[in-house]
């Protein structure tokens, strides 16, 4: 056998879910046992938690965080002929979801200090194209949101947050998705909240932004079989939202211990 020390794993999703597993199992059993897989009141329990979790009056749930980026800047009215300025330092559904909504991404260089947009960039970028400012919270560290909001309120563009790593992130005493006209999540299983799926959410103070994402995540219906616009099949589950539900009080101390760790690994290194 080799003396090599063994890694230390980024997350134990098995760990977490033995710790969590009566609860899970009993949320499953709920769902399961009702026969109601979609559309379930649990879905909209859920985003009525993330949604106060947050600090915001409207959370959609959707399949995926690419989910909700693209239906996000759909819902904002972004489109072919716009720009959308974002970073390059991100994985690529960001940039993607702007490709998927027609526009154009404009990327830009990030503060050597925080990995995060450098607002003196974004002046640099600006056209008479761009329509919205993408922001990424890496790694849960907020983009100077203070500074991006001044320019986008002085050259009439859209903010939307891309907080898919920054669940429960603060920024001058606001949570990420309360900073922006809308902010997106993912719930990918390795997230700091993550389901045993996929799942993503909208979050907006906006009810316009909020109420087309509910029609673009379910083939532009407000009521069955009457469809409004040409829309996705993008829709949250009833399974993962049981499970994001139970795992969502936990969040805070579970981000309360990664920073214990994190000091520690300073201290140590």
């Amino acid at each position: 056998m080799s003396d090599r020390p063994r890694p230390v794993p980024l997350v134990d999703l098995a760990g977490q879910y033995a710790a969590l597993r009566e609860e899970v199992l009993t949320a499953l059993e709920r769902i399961l046992d009702s026969g109601r897989f979609i559309h379930a009141d649990v879905i909209g329990e859920f985003e009525q938690a993330f949604a106060t979790f947050c600090g915001v009056r409207h959370a959609v749930a959707v399949n995926s965080g690419t989910a909700a980026l693209h239906l996000a800047l759909l819902a904002s009215g972004v489109g072919p002929g716009d720009e959308v300025i974002t970073v390059p330092n991100s994985f690529v559904a960001t940039a993607a979801a702007i490709c998927h909504a027609g526009a154009r991404p404009v990327f830009v260089d990030v503060d050597p200090q925080t990995a995060t947009m450098d607002p003196a960039g974004v002046e640099a970028a600006l056209t008479t194209r761009t329509r919205a400012l993408l922001p990424v919270h890496l790694y849960g560290h907020p983009a100077p949101m203070d500074e991006l909001r001044t320019l986008a309120t002085r050259h009439g563009l859209l903010l939307i947050e891309d907080a898919c790593q920054a669940h429960g992130a603060e920024y001058l005493g606001r949570r990420a998705g309360s900073l922006g006209d809308a902010a997106c999540f993912s719930f990918y299983p390795g997230k700091n909240l993550g389901g045993y799926g996929e799942g993503g959410m909208v979050v907006t103070d906006r009810p316009d932004i909020a109420e087309q994402v509910r029609l673009l995540r379910d083939h532009g219906a407000r009521e069955k079989y009457r469809h409004d616009l040409i829309g996705f099949n993008e829709r949250l589950d009833a399974l993962q939202a049981a499970i994001l539900l139970v795992k969502l009080p936990y969040l805070a101390g579970w981000t309360a211990a990664r920073r214990d760790r994190a000091a520690l690994y300073d201290e140590l290194l």
